[in-house]
């Protein structure tokens, strides 16, 4: 069941079950999506922080918390700003840091021009086997 708050959860897989050992954050404001999210990756073997806002998911980045890969919403409902600034400040913070985008909505160029160097982007709704495809190839062999 989501909960109702915008609290940063991890969602842990115990180690004998994982395939892969990377600590992906997700940053959703809707926790449905962001729980669901986070379940398929955290059965492909990973680590996933979850974080509903960009303030949680900068919290994170800033901390000494391990984050290998950023898979953020561009659009974040009540947020100062939307994932392109976020990813740009942890890209800034955290140099080689993988960033995966996602929307339903429209992107425009000049948004596309935001994005940091090297990233990805997945449009909702995503199936799973495309979201694992963007996330193996975003991560580091």
């Amino acid at each position: 069941m989501p909960s109702s708050d915008n609290a940063t959860h991890i969602v842990r897989v115990p180690r004998q079950e994982r395939t892969q050992m990377a600590a992906i954050l997700i940053v959703e404001d809707d926790m449905l999506i962001c729980e669901l999210a986070g379940m398929m990756i955290s059965d492909w073997g990973h680590d996933v922080i979850l974080a509903g806002d960009a303030d949680e998911a900068l919290s994170v980045i800033k901390s000494a918390r391990l984050v290998d890969l950023l898979f953020t919403d561009i659009y974040l409902k009540a947020a100062i700003f939307g994932g392109c600034k976020l990813a740009q400040q942890a890209v800034r913070l955290r140099p080689n840091l993988p960033v995966i985008y996602t929307t339903g909505n429209s992107i425009t160029e000049a948004l596309k021009a935001q994005f940091v160097a090297g990233s990805r982007f997945v449009r909702k709704p995503y199936a799973a086997a495309q979201l694992q495809g963007f996330i193996t190839d975003a991560l580091p062999s």
